[in-house]
């Protein structure tokens, strides 16, 4: 892995982008960016295409598995059914690294961590996916990259008197980045991504009791031995235990609560059988006996 990701461990955090800088925002982003300087309009195409520019680097400089591997069998089985959700197109990968993490961008790429498919069945990905996806389909992705920009271009004069994306520095553009990393969900937007995740569950015919149980493991997480360092990271979404129990109100409310048994987690590839050579058998001739 060349490049180690910023946000270790920041279950549900859309944007979690590794250090973003000048070279990232290539001059298709850019020209993409300079769309909407003035006045700071920024539609869903110009945060797509931002976010497309950022994942295809993070995809080049980091381990992601191949079509083979067991991890992106078992993504594509569980969630290749979804390739759109809501009018958006998605695309899924998994990032061999140990971290606990999902992402997904305003351009509809989804990324998942080694590390949280190992913790994690089938059903509490699905809630997991469905949480990340809501950031995008509630428009809160474009909205995150729209705040970075308007906060960065502003920080020279020069650039907020013209109003273009071209006057801003190679160096302001990697604060740029830094900003976009930085960049934090409101708790009403994590709390309105945690009901659309919900109802992907419902709506989909999933089990809805696996949306509690994927907080609880947070929960427990937070609790761990890692619990200074996660509370940390944390500290801008809701309380992982009070998300669960919102969880298990809704789907006592639909009569549908009952205690989720997390199932078996398998992440390798199915073997397949190699055919045994055919063995020749010799049929024996019995001459009849004569009476």
């Amino acid at each position: 892995m060349k490049k180690r990701f910023i946000a270790i461990g920041v279950l549900f955090m859309t944007f979690s982008f590794t250090q973003i800088n000048a070279q990232i925002l290539s001059d298709k982003a850019m020209g993409a960016l300079g769309k909407g300087v003035s006045g700071f309009t920024f539609s869903d195409a110009d945060a797509a295409a931002l976010a497309k520019q950022a994942i295809e680097e993070m995809d080049a400089n980091n381990p992601v598995a191949g079509p083979t591997d067991g991890y992106a069998i078992r993504l594509n089985r569980v969630f290749g059914k979804h390739a759109s959700s809501e009018g958006v197109n998605l695309n899924y990968k998994v990032y061999l690294v140990k971290d606990i993490n999902a992402f997904a961008c305003a351009d509809g790429s989804v990324r998942v961590f080694a590390g949280l498919m190992d913790i994690m069945d089938d059903n509490q990905l699905l809630a997991v996916i469905g949480h990340e996806i809501g950031h995008v389909v509630n428009h809160d992705s474009r909205d995150a990259v729209k705040a970075a920009y308007k906060k960065e271009a502003l920080l020279d004069a020069a650039s907020s008197q013209s109003g273009k994306i071209e006057t801003i520095t190679k160096s302001q553009l990697g604060v740029l980045g830094s900003a976009m990393i930085d960049s934090k969900h409101s708790r009403k937007q994590e709390s309105q991504a945690d009901s659309f995740s919900y109802d992907f569950m419902k709506k989909n015919g999933y089990d809805v009791n696996a949306v509690e149980s994927a907080f609880r493991i947070l929960q427990n997480l937070s609790q761990g031995a890692e619990s200074s360092f996660m509370t940390k990271m944390m500290s801008s979404h809701p309380d992982s235990g009070k998300r669960a129990d919102d969880a298990k109100k809704r789907a006592t409310k639909d009569g549908l609560y009952k205690e989720y048994v997390q199932q078996k987690i398998v992440n390798t590839a199915p073997v397949t059988a190699t055919p045994k050579a055919a063995t020749k058998t010799t049929a024996k001739k019995t001459a009849a006996k004569k009476k």
